[in-house]
């Protein structure tokens, strides 16, 4: 990585498993064909092979949604999910408008709507034998708000291409509200156990995701196997273990490279994008 700019990241186009999982990959299902949609340009924070957080911009506007509802609640063995998709905190105006500098690079036409989120998950989940492949959402966060793989409509690294507002979220043409990566400041509204950790969604097979903080260290890839968690001591549920778990990172692919449990079967709210 080029020294004369620090903050700069490596981009994660292409950087895409059909066959196995792999460190630093999302391990996909299917060969998906790209679609249509994403950013039509890049920004001038795209540097090449690299990316830099710190200039990219976000889509204006501060909307606030009175009705946005979630609610985890465990049941027996599962942890009961039931929600509107429809974020708690502001979101940016959308479609972008013409005026909003974001426009000039994306020129998102969806706006956001509610959704049926009501599925469950393990509550206390177990690894797989092997892992599993993953489609374009792969968990929830806690504020409600549905989590997408690091990909977009056209198969790129979304965080990098497309643009978000300043809780990294955006809806796509289904309406659906949803994060790609987990922002600083979806990490503040997360639930930090006693020993630190940051819990900040659920991944698919019940696995929890948590902010990138672990006993004063920021995680990188290098920390993480290839589906972008390890095992270390968290409180899970008010109880303190060792467990395996999924860490957001800045990094592509930022959440959950594959599954390292086996997902539940919840009715897709979207495609990749």
């Amino acid at each position: 990585m080029p020294s004369a700019v620090p903050t700069l990241l490596p981009l994660g186009d292409g950087k895409i498993s059909y066959k196995s999982p792999s460190a630093g990959y999302i391990y996909l299902c299917s060969n998906l064909p790209a679609g249509k949609g994403g950013a039509a340009t890049n920004g001038p924070w795209i540097e090449g092979k690299y990316w830099d957080p710190s200039k990219k911009i976000h889509v204006q506007g501060s909307v606030n949604w009175p009705s946005a509802s979630i609610s985890f609640v465990i049941d027996g063995d599962q942890r009961e999910v039931m929600g509107n998709d429809l974020p708690p905190h502001p979101s940016g105006i959308f479609p972008i408008q013409k005026t909003d500098p974001a426009y000039k690079y994306d020129q998102n036409p969806n706006s956001i709507g509610p959704q049926t989120v009501l599925f469950s998950l393990p509550k206390d989940p177990v690894v797989a034998s092997a892992d599993s492949c993953e489609g374009g959402q792969v968990g929830i966060a806690l504020t409600g708000v549905a989590l997408f793989n690091g990909l977009d409509a056209l198969l790129r690294d979304a965080v990098a291409h497309e643009l978000q507002d300043s809780y990294n979220g955006h809806p796509q043409q289904s309406s659906v509200y949803h994060y790609h990566n987990i922002s600083d400041a979806v990490v503040k509204l997360g639930v930090t156990d006693s020993l630190g950790n940051t819990l900040v969604g659920y991944a698919f097979d019940g696995f929890g995701i948590y902010g990138p903080v672990e006993n004063g260290k920021t995680l990188t890839n290098a920390d993480l196997d290839e589906c972008h968690g390890h095992t270390s001591e968290i409180v899970w549920d008010g109880v303190a273990q060792q467990m395996y778990h999924y860490n957001a990172t800045a990094e592509y692919p930022y959440t959950v490279g594959c599954f390292k449990g086996t997902p539940v079967n919840v009715p897709p709210l979207g495609g990749t994008h």
